[in-house]
C-alpha cells in the first residue's frame, strides 16, 4: 500500500489536482474496522486508558492499511446524557453495539427552559471537551500522518435539537426564540473553543463538523433560520481553521440546495455527504466544484446493494465526472456502515487505487 501523504487531501481542499484521487471517509462503524483489522471491539470502554490505546491502534491500522492519507477522529463534548430509544440492530455486523441500535428521542429532551442551559458545560472550561482520545492518537501517529478532527455528538443544529428533543425544538423555533437563541449561543461557544484549541495542534491537519441540516426535500429548519442561528457559527469555525492555515470540512446530509451558496460563502472548504437521487455528487461537482471541494458521494444504498460489477460501473462514472480538474476525493456518500457489503467497500478502494491516478482522462 502506498505511503500516506496529507498533501493529497490538501490539494483536493484547495480545488487542485494531486498525483491521484485520494480516499475520503469521516465515519466508519466499529464493526467494519473490527472485521477488516481483526481487532475485537466488543465491550470496548474508551474511559479506560488501555482500551483507548487499543482503539487508537485499531484506527491507525485500519486507515493506514487501506490507503487513506489521514485519520479522522471526532472528540466528545461532555453534554448531559441524551434521551434515547432502542431497537434490535438487524445489521450483519452489530456486535459492537451489543445487537442494539439506538437513536435520540424526538419527543423530549433534557433542555426545556433557559435555566436548563446550566446543565451544559461552561465554554471556557477546558474540561468541557474530552480530549483524551485525540491526545492518545496524536502520540501514536505514524510519521507525518495528520488527523482530520471534529467534535460531537452532532453539530450545532443536531446537538441543539437532540438536547431539547426535535419536536419541542422545532416548536420553540417559533414560540420561544429566546430559548433557541440562548441554546445555539451556548453550543456554538463550546464548539468555537474546541476549534481554537485543536487548530493549534501540529498533529491536526484539518477541522471538520458533522451537522445534518437536511432531509430529502429540503432543510430541517427554514433557510432563513439556518442563516440566522447556524451559519454564523460555521463562519467563525472556518475562520479559526483558516487563521491556522488549515481547511474546514462540513459533513451534512440531506437536500441542502437552498443553502449551498451560503455554505460556500461562509468559508467551508469541503462538503461531504451526498444521497441520491436528491443530492447527487455528480451534480454537486458540476454546480459547485469550482468553489468548494466535493467529498465522497458513493450512495450508501448502492454501496450496500449493488453487485460488484454494477458497483464498479457506477463508481467509475463518478470518478469520470468528478475527478477531472481536481477538488474531489472518493468515498461513501455518508459513512461506512455495519450493514454494508464489506466486499463492495473493498471494491471502492481497489477502484480508487487502479483508476484514480492523475492526469485523469
Amino acid at each position: 500500500m502506498r505511503k500516506p501523504d496529507f498533501e493529497r487531501v490538501l490539494s483536493v481542499l484547495m480545488l487542485e489536482e494531486s498525483n491521484r484521487v485520494p480516499l475520503f471517509e469521516l465515519y466508519v462503524d466499529l464493526e467494519v474496522m473490527e472485521a477488516l483489522t481483526g481487532n475485537p471491539t466488543v465491550n470496548l470502554d474508551l474511559s479506560r486508558k488501555g482500551h483507548r490505546i487499543f482503539y487508537v491502534d485499531m484506527v491507525v491500522k485500519f486507515f493506514m492499511s487501506l490507503g487513506y492519507d489521514y485519520i479522522p477522529l471526532d472528540v466528545s463534548v461532555n453534554f448531559p446524557s441524551l434521551k434515547r430509544k432502542t431497537a434490535r440492530d438487524t445489521a450483519a455486523l452489530s456486535n459492537a453495539r451489543g445487537g442494539i441500535r439506538s437513536w435520540v428521542d424526538e419527543t423530549e429532551g433534557v433542555i426545556k427552559t433557559i435555566s436548563d442551559l446550566e446543565l451544559l458545560p461552561d465554554p471556557s472550561d477546558r474540561n468541557a471537551v474530552d480530549y483524551t482520545l485525540l491526545m492518545e492518537l496524536c502520540k501514536n501517529l505514524p510519521n507525518d500522518v495528520k488527523v482530520i478532527c471534529g467534535v460531537g455528538p452532532g453539530g450545532v443544529f443536531e446537538i441543539s435539537s437532540w438536547l431539547m428533543g426535535l419536536q419541542p425544538f422545532l416548536i420553540s423555533l417559533y414560540r420561544d426564540e429566546k430559548l433557541i437563541s440562548s441554546l445555539f449561543d451556548r453550543v456554538g461557544k463550546i464548539y468555537l473553543e474546541f476549534y481554537k484549541y485543536v487548530a493549534e495542534l501540529n498533529c491536526v491537519g484539518a477541522l471538520s463538523l458533522g451537522d445534518d441540516l437536511g432531509y430529502k426535500k429540503g432543510t430541517m429548519m427554514h433557510p432563513k433560520q439556518i442563516r440566522k442561528y447556524i451559519l454564523p457559527w460555521y463562519k467563525r469555525f472556518a475562520e479559526v481553521a483558516h487563521k491556522h492555515g488549515k481547511p474546514f470540512i462540513l459533513h451534512s446530509c440531506g437536500n441542502l440546495e437552498s443553502i449551498m451558496e451560503d455554505i460556500i460563502n461562509v468559508g467551508i472548504d469541503g462538503k461531504h455527504s451526498y444521497q441520491e437521487p436528491f443530492a447527487s455528487v455528480k451534480e454537486a461537482k458540476e454546480k459547485y466544484g469550482d468553489r468548494i471541494a466535493i467529498l465522497g458521494g458513493v450512495d450508501v444504498d448502492k454501496l450496500t446493494r449493488l453487485r460488484i460489477d454494477e458497483l464498479k460501473s457506477y463508481v467509475l462514472e463518478i470518478i469520470r465526472s468528478c475527478a477531472p480538474g481536481g477538488g474531489y476525493a472518493l468515498g461513501s456518500g455518508n459513512s461506512v456502515t455495519n450493514y454494508m457489503n464489506l466486499e463492495n467497500y473493498r471494491e471502492i478502494i481497489r477502484i480508487c487505487e487502479k483508476y484514480g491516478k492523475y492526469p485523469y482522462k
